[in-house]
């Protein structure tokens, strides 16, 4: 048992050890067996098509009760402790992951969002099944898909010309959450799905804003904090920055458990596998058709740079 209050990366392998089902810390990341026929992606063993499962935590899995906090100032600090309005001050219409970790990314809120969408048809809950999404450090693209009933969109983000430009948002608010973790604009039980995509290493009132998260989402909705092996160094906090992707999986189960009770606490791996590259034709072939040999070459080539590509990771608390 980790007797230390805070995260632990050999607890953290015992705990995927521990669920042989998909143990993809210890395989590379590498698939699981059995391909879709029009993606080439593997099939998840669960309901989603395409994640994988890494683990889920349990509230034994963590050496204090919710309601305690193991960090420190220090664990939280950053190298630049300078007003973040002055760093996000001006517009920044880029994306901070790649265009596969993008699809990925969107294919799993696809799965997510759909599946949340159906029960709440099924249910009667909303004759449309339309999902109610808050997106926290929003900008200018919330990356959902296009193709799930979506009701309200909110982002909060810190830069008002990111947010007036992100077309997938019907309101929005500027508002600093390391300086005002409240989300007091919102009742309780107002959103199905609240959404942080590669910010949540950004926050330092992490204990704050996912107690307010667990507060207004709905019953049975779906907090999903997605990050990658990118960032501004400057602005992550000093743990994130010490951290490898096992310990990162750790901290942000952590922010879950320490903050509120939730249902359940599982991490993800979300990126697409991609197809296999096919094999090289045989120097007769791409003699006699150079073609087919370029075709081989750039298909081979866009393979590794996707299977070298930005990670995509998700931890999933559902209320």
């Amino acid at each position: 048992m980790n007797n230390s209050p805070r995260f632990s990366r050999a607890l953290l392998l015992l705990v995927v050890a521990a669920q042989p089902s998909y143990n993809s810390l210890a395989m590379g990341f590498a698939g699981v067996a059995g391909r879709s026929p029009t993606t080439g992606a593997p099939k998840s063993q669960s309901a989603l098509s395409y994640s994988r499962q890494i683990c889920s935590f349990d509230s034994d899995d963590f050496a204090l009760p919710t309601g305690e906090w193991p960090y420190t100032d220090a664990d939280m600090n950053r190298l630049d402790n300078s007003d973040d309005e002055n760093f996000y001050s001006e517009p920044r219409f880029v994306t901070h992951i790649d265009d596969y970790a993008i699809q990925s990314l969107t294919e799993y809120y696809a799965e997510e969002m759909g599946e949340m969408s159906r029960q709440k048809k099924e249910s009667g809950l909303d004759a449309e099944g339309k999902v109610d999404v808050l997106d926290l450090c929003s900008s200018w693209i919330s990356h959902l898909p296009s193709d799930v009933p979506l009701g309200l969109v909110v982002g909060i983000g810190m830069n008002k010309q990111e947010l007036e430009a992100n077309k997938q948002l019907t309101e929005h608010y500027v508002q600093n959450l390391n300086i005002k973790p409240s989300l007091e604009q919102f009742d309780d039980d107002s959103f199905d799905v609240v959404c942080n995509v590669v910010s949540v290493d950004y926050l330092t009132k992490t204990r704050e804003i996912f107690k307010e998260t667990q507060r207004i989402l709905r019953p049975g909705g779906r907090c999903l904090v997605s990050f990658s092996n990118r960032c501004f160094p400057s602005k992550a906090v000093a743990m994130w920055l010490q951290a490898d992707d096992i310990d990162r999986l750790t901290i942000v189960a952590s922010y879950y458990h320490y903050a509120s009770e939730w249902n359940s606490i599982v991490a993800l791996d979300i990126k697409i596998p991609a197809a296999e590259t096919p094999e090289r034709p045989g120097i007769g072939e791409m003699f006699s058709n150079p073609a087919k040999g370029f075709a081989w070459a750039s298909t081979a080539s866009a393979m590794a740079k996707v299977k070298g590509g930005d990670p995509m990771f998700v931890v999933k608390g559902v209320k």
